[in-house]
């Protein structure tokens, strides 16, 4: 896969690429720690990076970024309530289906679409035996870091 993220960070699990508009971050993207690194060139995307580094150093970190993205109405729905999800905790895709009078797979789907992880932090919301997918995946680096993520908040699984 070739990145086109404007902004390209080193993390102790992977690099980072992210793009920004004048309005806010656009979309993230987990990419392989050999991924070509480069630094913030906007007051948007330094805003960006100081946000992750203080994440970093707290997992308890609440990000307040503004967000330029779309979706749909679902989608949007699903990534708002992923929002409301505290550092720390996890809900499962069915509880968070509850929450929206939905069906699991549905918000699995919204969760994979999710153009902005870690700011929104779909890496919270586990299924029901276990830790889930993640970005559209079950296994590999996409797991690794969800792994990774998890517990750096705290929160630790047994390998499925």
């Amino acid at each position: 896969m070739l990145s086109t993220c404007e902004v390209k960070i080193r993390l102790p699990f992977a690099v980072i690429g992210f793009s920004t508009s004048e309005l806010g971050i656009t979309c993230l993207e987990y990419l392989p720690l050999t991924e070509v690194l480069n630094p913030p060139q906007s007051p948007m995307g330094l805003r960006v990076c100081n946000a992750i580094s203080q994440y970093l150093e707290d997992p308890h970190y609440r990000f307040d970024l503004p967000l330029d993205f779309s979706g749909t109405v679902f989608q949007c729905r699903v990534w708002q309530a992923i929002a409301r999800i505290g550092a720390g905790k996890t809900l499962t895709y069915r509880q968070l289906a509850d929450q929206l009078n939905s069906a699991a797979r549905a918000v699995g789907g919204a969760c994979g679409k999710n153009p902005i992880p870690l700011i929104i932090p779909c890496h919270r919301v586990v299924a029901a035996r276990g830790i889930g997918g993640f970005m559209q995946s079950q296994t590999g680096l996409p797991i690794q870091i969800k792994r990774w993520l998890l517990a750096h908040e705290g929160i630790r699984f047994n390998p499925d």
